[in-house]
């Protein structure tokens, strides 16, 4: 039987396609410079091609982290990488090869087993799916299911989620510092940035300005997004990575120094522990009132949810909990992109020519 293609998945077929020739590309770039280029290409076709799928949510997160913020923290790294190349004997690369053919192969023969793309009669469109589009508009009462699913049905997973971030950047920043290197030196960078756009002329005086136009719009993109997880697609970590993005944004332009100015290591440190706090709160909350950890209809007190649940605002308490919950997990994903980038930003004194800690 003849499988009818449609113009989707000609699409699909030809991002596809595109995505295996950039990982060959990646694999055989010998610079490190061409395999970033090539991974950030990487990340914006897979952006579209997850658009395709219907996943905008993914789409525009893979957009922004992968793209994004992935290509400029590894450009950061290759000021961390040696400078001369290593060679390595090929014997050592059979033992690695085979694991991750054998793996590869038991993930192809898992993946054999797995209902077909959009089967309305898999387990997750035909009972879980369903279950969902039923019972969300009376259990949570928002448009979006799948802010629903992610906030509220299962938000103790998000939160886990929010907390293993917040411990991954710890432990970045525990390996490589919080950017106490440039921190020290900020005063001297500074005045020497000054005293050498006084003397030559400031030749990004463009690129400044657009900057300053931009960083509002994309922070008020940011909280658009935030705000609008409701409705559509969107939500905490679409939102943080935007915002974390503005900032990343002005360190470019502008200079870390001038971003660690507006947004000292101890700020950035304080939001990125107090989104988990506000998370985790909410559900202390909501226990302390009588019901379940991050149970939202009994996030306000038992007369107050008495009055409400006859009124007219019956899930004000589930909508109040998500944009509180949402709120914290933005505060987390974009503090931690940022702690991420003085962690490795850091550190670039020390490889400055006759620093003490050049490495070889």
């Amino acid at each position: 039987m003849s499988i009818p293609f449609t113009p989707d998945m000609w699409i699909s077929l030809a991002l596809l396609t595109m995505l295996v020739a950039l990982v060959i590309g990646v694999m055989q770039a010998r610079s490190l410079l061409n395999a970033i280029l090539l991974m950030s290409a990487y990340s914006l076709v897979a952006a579209l091609w997850l658009l395709t799928m219907d996943a905008p949510d993914v789409a525009f997160t893979e957009a922004v982290v992968g793209a994004g913020v992935s290509t400029v923290v590894m450009l950061g790294a290759i000021l961390l990488a040696r400078k001369r190349d290593e060679t390595r004997d090929w014997k050592r690369a059979i033992a690695p090869g085979v694991i991750v053919l054998i793996a590869g192969a038991a993930l192809i023969y898992v993946m054999m087993g797995l209902p077909g793309l959009g089967d309305p009669t898999s387990p997750a469109n035909a009972y879980l799916g369903r279950l969902y589009m039923k019972h969300t508009p009376e259990d949570i009462g928002v448009a979006n299911v799948v802010t629903a699913v992610l906030a509220s049905y299962r938000g103790f997973d998000t939160l886990g989620e929010t907390a293993v971030i917040f411990s991954a950047g710890i432990a970045v920043a525990l390996m490589l510092g919080f950017g106490e290197r440039a921190l020290a030196d900020l005063p001297h960078v500074a005045r020497a940035q000054a005293q050498e756009d006084a003397a030559e002329g400031d030749h990004h005086v463009v690129l400044r300005v657009g900057v300053k136009l931009l960083i509002p719009m994309i922070t008020l993109y940011a909280f658009y997004v935030q705000f609008h997880g409701d409705l559509g697609p969107g939500g905490g970590f679409q939102a943080g990575v935007i915002l974390g993005v503005a900032a990343i944004l002005h360190a470019l332009v502008f200079g870390l120094a001038e971003t660690m100015a507006a947004l000292p290591t101890k700020l950035v440190r304080g939001c990125a522990a107090l989104g988990v706090l506000v998370y985790a709160g909410v559900g202390i909350v909501c226990v302390v009132n009588g019901g379940a950890f991050l149970d939202y209809d009994h996030l306000f007190p038992v007369a107050l949810d008495t009055a409400l649940k006859q009124g007219a605002h019956s899930h004000l308490g589930q909508h109040v909990g998500i944009l509180l919950v949402e709120a914290g997990v933005m505060l987390t994903v974009a503090a931690t992109m940022l702690a991420l980038l003085y962690a490795f930003a850091g550190r670039a004194p020390d490889l400055a020519p006759g620093a003490k800690g050049e490495g070889p």
